[in-house]
């Protein structure tokens, strides 16, 4: 782990990320959301939604796609490009490779929703479907850049990610300089690993929280224990929020999510649903359930949360299928 500590992100790597990704990624605005009972007037807590939502693809996974994908030389783009996804880094992958010419081959667990597995496939990317376990799709992948020699785009464990995804933390802090919370879900560690490098490189007195389902809940064990445990597929595919099924958070991403979390929040199924609800109320962003989680924690776990006046929860994807989003915002309260 300690040389995995010395490669951290800079800051300087981070804002050479935002000016690469510019022409591809869009910088995404903080919505302030009035949670009843929450936040507002009388309450001294104001929180605004990182709208990562409203990226091209519907979710923050494009900025470190494009970080990755944009360094690459003229050899490796004729190479082709591959990665294994749930979805939304399918769709950032497809995306990036699109706008440099590059071939994308995505492998995609058999359950991942049809609107990303069609909007991945409208963007030009193959896709190679197999079972559920992430590592199946890793290993899928590895066969493939030994038969037919692509470069890999992994969805998490790699410095050019981080410091892509990185980029929405760089905008939340100079965007709120006074920010005192950050939430961000995590399953890979990608984003919050890069949002926490971000945030505490800028304004170090501002506390990260990662949040993730309690029914996926490897990285807060991991978190809690010290070192990296694996959650076995047939557990982390139980949540709703099918972006956050990966089985342990990358090696680089815990690394960094112990030099700069402060902690990792659960939550109930039931919470992300009305947490999704209540987003669609508030400031009427289209929220998936892995986009909510955040939020999720700041509405049901004030508990675990230390005291702030101005808190940022990114939404991380608005990919959800009509017919969820439908059945989630009429579903009676529980």
């Amino acid at each position: 782990m300690t040389a995995l500590a010395d490669s951290l992100v800079s800051l300087e790597s981070i804002r050479a990320a935002a000016a690469r990704i510019a022409g591809i990624a869009v910088r995404t605005p903080l919505i302030e959301a009035a949670f009843p009972g929450v936040s507002g007037y009388g309450t001294g807590k104001r929180i605004w939604l990182k709208a990562e939502s409203l990226q091209p693809i519907g979710a923050f996974k494009i900025r470190g796609a494009a970080n990755k994908i944009l360094q690459l030389s003229a050899a490796e783009i004729a190479r082709g490009v591959i990665t294994y996804s749930s979805g939304n880094h399918a769709q950032g992958v497809a995306y990036a490779a699109r706008e440099v010419g590059a071939r994308a081959v995505i492998v995609m667990p058999s359950n991942a929703p049809a609107i990303k597995r069609a909007a991945t496939l409208a963007l030009g990317a193959e896709v190679v479907d197999v079972g559920l376990a992430s590592s199946e799709r890793l290993a899928v992948a590895e066969q493939l850049v030994r038969e037919h020699g692509y470069v890999v785009v992994p969805p998490y464990d790699d410095e050019q990610i981080i410091a892509g995804q990185a980029t929405c933390g760089l905008e939340i802090a100079e965007t709120l300089p006074d920010v005192d919370l950050v939430l961000s879900p995590v399953s890979g560690g990608g984003l919050l690993s890069g949002v926490a490098a971000a945030v505490k490189q800028l304004r170090p007195q501002a506390r990260v929280f990662g949040v993730e389902p309690e029914l996926a809940a490897d990285t807060a064990e991991s978190f809690r224990t010290g070192s990296i445990v694996t959650w076995p597929a047939e557990l982390t595919s139980r949540t709703i929020a099918d972006g956050l099924r990966t089985q342990s958070v990358g090696r680089r991403n815990f690394a960094h999510i112990q030099a700069f979390v402060e902690g990792i929040i659960t939550v109930t199924e039931a919470e992300i649903r009305a947490a999704m609800r209540a987003i669609v109320a508030a400031t009427r962003l289209v929220p998936e359930p892995s986009g909510a989680v955040a939020a999720a924690a700041l509405l049901f776990h004030s508990d675990q949360l230390p005291a702030y006046t101005r808190a940022v929860a990114v939404v991380s994807g608005g990919n959800v299928a009509p017919e969820l989003l439908a059945e989630v915002l009429t579903e009676h309260k529980s």
